[in-house]
């Protein structure tokens, strides 16, 4: 493009060339002019709006600060009223397990003053809906501590309880009150008897398991094998070891199916019925001894009856 001047004074003419760079150039100028005018006009318009009263603006800012104000209020409101249903569900999950805690002390055999000692009184709430508020936050936020508190004692009790459970367990374990054998006992008790041999009144410190050659004989508990010996007396012998100097014997077997240092569980198959040793037929003689000492089996094996037939 050329732009052609032309001076009457001089009467010659002047030619300007304009090429495309030169009006990108002044295009760009333009533009940047502009936004700077509109940037700094709206910087004084918003900037100094009360000093240069302009009421429309003013009424313009206040309605936007209001509507602002106003979703943020029903923003608040909203949630309040979510987390306050929220609250409710943990109170009533809180009584649950309230009730569950309870259920759970009762069976592990805790008692109730050691449960008490933990948690707060659990009291009954009810009642007609009259005049429903909404909560505020700071009442909202002390519900939750409260709740929080709660909750924390609910699981300091539930952690005793699981604790007596687990001692209960383990106490279970280790003690021989599962039985040996699938077979009544009443043949010939522990105490005083007259020796099937000599017929002489002599001390019985086992019971005997009358049963066919082979039967499967069991771990009365968990324990140690800490004895597998060919006794002149007790024939095939095994010994184990239950902890707080408890054992248990099984003699007169035919086979035995662990060695010494044996891990053995409560009900495993360590041995099978036999006649060796000092015996008139087929049966296990089985023995409980407290620190080398024996003891009646009858209150071990009653009561692993009983606890059999629950």
């Amino acid at each position: 493009m050329q732009i052609i001047f032309v001076s009457d004074r001089l009467a010659t003419a002047k030619t300007i060339t304009i090429t495309g760079r030169h009006m990108l150039i002044s295009m760009g100028a333009l533009t940047a002019l502009i936004i700077a005018l509109s940037s700094f006009f709206s910087y004084i318009t918003v900037r100094h709006a009360a000093d240069i009263r302009l009421p429309f603006l003013q009424d313009l800012l206040r309605a936007v600060n209001a509507e602002d104000a106003e979703r943020s209020r029903e923003f608040v409101r909203d949630n309040l009223s979510v987390m306050a249903v929220k609250l409710g569900q943990m109170q009533a999950q809180l009584s649950r397990l309230d009730s569950l805690g309870d259920r759970l002390a009762e069976t592990s055999g805790l008692k109730p003053q050691d449960i008490k000692a933990v948690t707060a009184s659990k009291d009954g709430r009810g009642g007609p809906l009259v005049s429903p508020q909404t909560l505020t936050a700071p009442e909202l936020e002390q519900l939750v501590d409260a709740l929080s508190r709660q909750l924390e004692q609910r699981s300091d009790a539930m952690a005793l309880i699981e604790s007596q459970v687990l001692e209960e367990r383990i106490r279970r374990s280790m003690l021989p009150t599962t039985l040996p054998i699938q077979a009544a006992w009443n043949a010939s008790t522990y105490g005083w008897r007259l020796d099937p041999f000599t017929g002489q009144r002599a001390m019985h410190e086992g019971v005997d398991f009358p049963s066919p050659v082979g039967t499967p004989i069991y771990s009365a508990a968990a324990g140690v094998v800490i004895n597998v010996e060919k006794h002149p007396q007790y024939g095939n012998l095994i010994e184990i070891d239950h902890g707080n100097d408890i054992t248990t014997r099984y003699a007169h077997t035919s086979e035995v199916f662990v060695q010494i240092g044996t891990l053995v569980k409560r009900g495993q198959k360590i041995a099978a019925v036999g006649t060796t040793g000092r015996s008139t037929g087929p049966h296990l003689h089985f023995e409980v001894r407290v620190a080398g000492v024996a003891q009646n089996p009858n209150r071990f094996l009653q009561e692993a009856a009983r606890y059999a037939q629950r």
